[in-house]
């Protein structure tokens, strides 16, 4: 695990809408997040609780039409400061840079220099009609020149540009290639670096001749062109069977120790999170409801929802293997549809008077990092101080933890499960 404490990233009051024809939604609310140089910082919870909008918004990737409609994103990069001090002050503070101030011409030169992102479905992130070792090279090709290409705005120049007509140029004349034969040289490189047999054959091959696992590593290699600072990984084990699934993690794994990158992890499943992180942050409904290292998350936790979704985890050792499913669903996120109180509240099984109004963040007994948006992680739980089960009309919630004790808090007591078992894919704990 990590010990190195220098924040590569942190993201300040972050809140991402969509504007859509049913009203506004709001898929991120004012989330607070640092992520260590160096670590595996884990973002876990269900489908639909603005994991993958978190990380879009990390790497400037929201589309119309949504919007980053708040907060701040620093990324600490020294040289980077230096070189946008000059034409835009206002958004350096020592070596960090607020990157939601600086231009977008600006914000995409950064896009695989500083930050890459791994996307879930690896078959729609490749062209079918140009082989998967020309697609790299060019991956390659462009970060090298968006390096060579100063990032003050001023400095950029119409020589500095790569138009349509160049590439019609590329395409006819030898002499305007485009793609150079050193990133030729460095895509097949890539492809050994992440498994791939052959790699000198299988760059001439298109992406249909590749099985789903070999293209997931193909994307990693894409992914790592431009040897980037902070590595994004969206689900990056989705669509994979298990055994290839724990060969891409072993390969995060080994990159990540080789290189020394920051890894930001966004999966739904609580397995890899054990066995790939170092600190971890639980979503539901837009927010960051709990956070901590893997021990304050699995074996300290406050958050029902968070109590939840380990008790979904199959317990192999469990008489039946029974999965204690969390009743409900995940709430709407249309602005007009959320109330001003704990998102959770329909759907916990502690619900109190206090759950009524919003949660501040609290910090939580464990680590300094550990804190959640519950009011269980300053109070205890009590039936005279429970909503009744009809409070919220039709949803259903279920009866409080068997374990609960009126005059002892939540993290005072843990269920009778067995250590979370190893996802699907395999592996130890870290």
């Amino acid at each position: 695990m990590s010990n190195v404490t220098e924040p590569i990233l942190e993201v300040n009051g972050l809140s991402t809408r969509f504007f859509t024809e049913e009203g506004q939604i709001n898929a991120v609310s004012e989330l607070d997040l640092r992520i260590d140089r160096g670590e595996v910082f884990g973002i876990v919870g269900e489908s639909g609780s603005g994991k993958s909008v978190t990380a879009r918004s990390i790497v400037d990737l929201i589309e119309s039409p949504g919007r980053i409609t708040d907060g701040e994103i620093r990324y600490r990069n020294a040289d980077l400061a230096e070189a946008v001090r000059d034409d835009h002050p206002a958004a350096v503070d020592g070596d960090a840079v607020d990157l939601r101030q600086l231009p977008e011409s600006v914000r995409r030169s950064l896009r695989g220099t500083e930050f890459s992102m791994i996307f879930q479905d690896p078959e729609s992130s490749f062209n079918p009609s140009l082989t998967v070792g020309e697609q790299l090279a060019e991956a390659v090709e462009v970060q090298r020149r968006a390096t060579a290409t100063p990032r003050s705005t001023r400095a950029r120049t119409r020589g500095d540009e790569y138009s349509l007509t160049s590439y019609a140029l590329s395409t006819l004349l030898p002499s305007k290639q485009y793609v150079t034969e050193d990133s030729r040289d460095r895509a097949v490189e890539l492809l050994e670096l992440v498994g791939i047999p052959d790699p000198v054959e299988r760059a001439d091959e298109y992406p249909h001749e590749y099985s789903g696992g070999m293209l997931q590593r193909a994307m990693i290699a894409q992914a790592l062109a431009g040897e980037p600072d902070v590595l994004v990984a969206d689900e990056p084990t989705t669509a994979l069977d298990v055994t290839i699934q724990a060969q891409i993690l072993d390969l995060l794994d080994e990159l990540q120790a080789e290189t020394g990158m920051t890894i930001l992890l966004i999966t739904h499943n609580l397995g890899v999170v054990a066995r790939m992180c170092d600190r971890v942050g639980v979503m539901y409904a837009g927010e960051i409801v709990e956070r901590g290292t893997i021990e304050d998350v699995f074996d300290h936790h406050v958050h029902p929802y968070t109590e939840g979704l380990l008790g979904s985890i199959p317990d192999l050792e469990g008489a039946a293997g029974r999965l204690e499913p969390i009743p409900g669903n995940v709430p709407s996120l249309l602005d007009e549809a959320m109330d001003d109180r704990c998102y959770f509240a329909d759907r916990c099984p502690k619900a109190m008077a206090a759950c009524l109004e919003h949660p501040p963040e609290f910090d939580a007994a464990g680590s300094d990092d550990h804190a959640a948006r519950c009011v269980l992680a300053e109070r205890s739980y009590g039936e005279s101080r429970a909503l009744p089960d009809e409070y919220f009309g039709e949803t259903e919630r279920v009866a409080a933890d068997k374990h609960a004790d009126p005059d002892r808090t939540e993290t005072d007591v843990q269920p009778d499960r067995a250590e979370p078992p190893v996802d699907d894919a395999g592996g130890d704990r870290r």
